[in-house]
C-alpha cells in the first residue's frame, strides 16, 4: 500500500490538480464503450481498452484512448493486417472527425473521435504473453497485470507521471529515450509509492536491475533494466538511455532536498529572440551549421534513429577533415528535419599535415617519397616527423560548407532513408540562418542546454526575484 501518511502538501495539492474528473472519465469510458461494442458486433474480432485509461492512471487532460481489436491467433498475418484496417477504417467512416494509417509493427488506424485520440490497434488474442505474434499482443496482458495491482497506488502513478513529464523524462520514443507510462507504473508497485521510488531514485547507479516477478530469462546491459512482469525475456526500460536515467536521478535528489510545484510543472520553454540567439552565438565565439531535409514518410521511431545516425557519421566526417564539433542534435518535424552542429572553426587554413609511414619502413617509405619526392604541388616535405614520413599538401575542404556541399557527404554511413531524402533535397544553414520557423524552440535548447535540475533551480531564483 502506499504510505499516504508520508505525502506532503505539496503532493496533495498537485494530485487534486492533476487528477482525472469523474466526467473526463465517463465520457471517455462512454466512447470507449461505443467503439468496443461496434467492434464485437462485427463478429471477427473482441475490442479492448487498454492503456492508461482503462487502468485510470491518465493524468486529467489526457485524451488519447487505445482500443485494441483482438483476433484469432490463427489468423495470417496478412489477413490480421487487411481485416484489422479494414474494420478501424469502417468504424473510424462512422465517427471520426479525421482518421489516418500509421505504422508500428503493423498498420494500425489513428483517429480524432469526439475531440479524443483514438488508435484502433489489430493484435492477436494469443494464450499467453510468451506466445506472442507481433509486439502489440503482450499490451493485453500488460493491462490485465496492472489492473490487478495499481488500485492503491493510482494517486501515486499519477504523481510519478506528472514528475516525469515535468522533468522532460516521460516518454519511450526514440526523440525522447524516457520512461514509459507502463514504466511508470510498474516503478510505483516495486517501490510501493511515490515517495519510496523517488527516495530510491536518488541513490540509482547505471546497471541497476529491477524484476518484480523474479523471473528473468535474458541478460541486458541496458542503464536500467526492469524485467516485464508478463515476458521474463522482455526489459520494459529499454527505452530509458543512460542521460535521461541520470537526469532522473538528479531530479530526484533535488525534490528530496528543496521540493517545489516546478517539479511538477514543467518550466515555460524559453524560447530566445532572434536577437538574444545571435548575440549568444556571437559571445561564444563558435558557429552553428546546419543541414536541413524533408522528413522522411515513416514513423518517428524509425526516423528519429536514422537522424541521429546521420549526426553521428557527419560529425566523424567533419572532425576527419579537422573541423572540430563541440555539440550536435537533431529534431524531427512532420515536415521537415534538422540536423544541428556547433563548431569551434568552420574555416581552416589551405595546408594540411598527411602523414606517412615510418621512415625505417624501406618498401612503404620508398613508395611514399616517390609520390610526393617532386610534387610541386605540395607546401613541404617529405620530411621526418615523430618517426615518420610525412608532407604538408592541399587541404581538400577549406570550409564546412564546401564539405557539406561535397558528394563526400553520400560515401558516410547516412540513415537510410535520410539519405534518400537527402538525395532529394537539403539546405545547408549557418549561424542565424539555422534560426528557422518551427525551430526555434530546438535551437534556443541546444544554445541554451540545462539539465532539468538547473532549469527548476533557475526558475525558482527567477520566481524569488520577480
Amino acid at each position: 500500500m502506499s504510505d499516504k501518511t508520508k505525502r506532503t502538501s505539496l503532493e496533495e495539492e498537485v494530485l487534486g490538480e492533476i487528477r482525472p474528473t469523474t466526467e473526463d472519465l465517463d465520457r471517455m469510458y462512454a466512447l470507449a464503450d461505443l467503439l468496443i461494442g461496434e467492434i464485437n458486433a462485427g463478429g471477427r474480432a473482441t475490442g479492448m481498452l487498454v492503456g492508461s485509461v482503462a487502468r485510470r492512471t491518465c493524468v486529467r487532460g489526457d485524451r488519447d484512448l487505445d482500443i485494441f481489436m483482438l483476433f484469432d491467433p490463427d489468423l495470417p498475418r496478412e489477413e490480421l493486417e487487411h481485416e484489422g484496417l479494414s474494420l478501424a477504417h469502417s468504424i473510424a467512416s462512422r465517427h471520426a472527425e479525421q482518421a489516418v494509417e500509421k505504422y508500428a509493427e503493423h498498420p494500425y488506424v489513428n483517429a480524432t473521435i469526439r475531440g479524443m485520440d483514438i488508435d484502433l490497434v489489430p493484435c492477436y488474442q494469443v494464450a499467453s504473453a510468451t506466445g506472442i505474434q507481433s509486439a502489440v499482443d503482450r499490451t493485453p496482458f500488460h493491462n490485465r497485470y496492472i489492473s490487478a495491482k495499481i488500485g492503491p497506488f493510482t494517486d501515486d502513478v499519477l504523481l510519478l507521471k506528472q514528475f516525469v513529464k515535468a522533468g522532460g523524462v516521460y516518454g519511450s520514443d526514440q526523440m525522447t529515450e524516457g520512461f514509459a507510462g507502463y514504466l511508470c507504473e510498474l516503478l510505483t508497485l516495486h517501490y510501493g509509492g511515490f515517495v519510496n521510488l523517488i527516495t530510491a531514485g536518488a541513490n540509482w547507479r547505471p546497471g541497476l536491475v529491477i524484476d518484480i516477478e523474479k523471473h528473468q530469462a535474458k541478460e541486458f546491459d541496458d542503464p536500467l533494466v526492469v524485467i516485464d512482469p508478463v515476458d521474463p525475456k522482455r526489459n520494459v526500460s529499454a527505452s530509458v538511455s543512460l542521460t535521461k536515467l541520470l537526469e532522473f536521478s538528479e531530479l530526484c535528489r533535488g525534490y528530496l532536498e528543496s521540493p517545489s510545484r516546478w517539479f511538477f510543472y514543467r518550466p515555460p520553454v524559453c524560447i530566445m529572440t532572434r536577437e538574444e540567439a545571435e548575440a549568444e552565438l556571437s559571445r561564444r565565439g563558435s558557429y552553428l551549421y546546419a543541414i536541413m531535409l524533408p522528413t522522411p514518410p515513416l514513423i518517428e521511431d524509425i526516423v528519429v534513429p536514422q537522424l541521429r545516425k546521420s549526426m553521428q557519421t557527419l560529425t566523424e566526417l567533419l572532425e576527419r577533415h579537422e573541423f572540430v564539433v563541440a555539440r550536435a542534435d537533431a529534431e524531427m518535424l512532420q515536415d521537415r528535419s534538422m540536423i544541428l552542429f556547433e563548431l569551434l572553426v568552420d574555416t581552416l587554413p589551405a595546408v594540411r599535415y598527411h602523414a606517412g609511414p615510418p621512415a625505417n619502413s624501406s618498401s612503404n617509405a620508398r613508395k611514399f617519397l616517390d609520390k610526393y619526392i617532386y610534387d610541386a604541388a605540395i607546401f613541404a616535405g617529405p620530411f621526418i616527423k615523430d618517426g615518420r614520413y610525412g608532407v604538408e599538401i592541399q587541404r581538400k575542404f577549406r570550409t564546412v560548407r564546401e564539405l557539406f556541399s561535397s558528394k563526400d557527404i553520400f560515401q558516410t554511413a547516412l540513415g537510410k532513408h535520410v539519405k534518400l531524402a537527402m538525395e532529394e533535397e537539403y539546405t545547408i544553414l549557418s549561424g542565424m540562418e539555422c534560426w528557422v520557423p518551427g525551430f526555434e524552440i530546438f535551437v534556443s535548447d541546444f544554445l541554451m542546454k540545462r539539465s532539468p535540475l538547473v532549469r527548476i533551480r533557475r526558475m525558482e531564483e527567477q520566481q524569488r526575484i520577480n
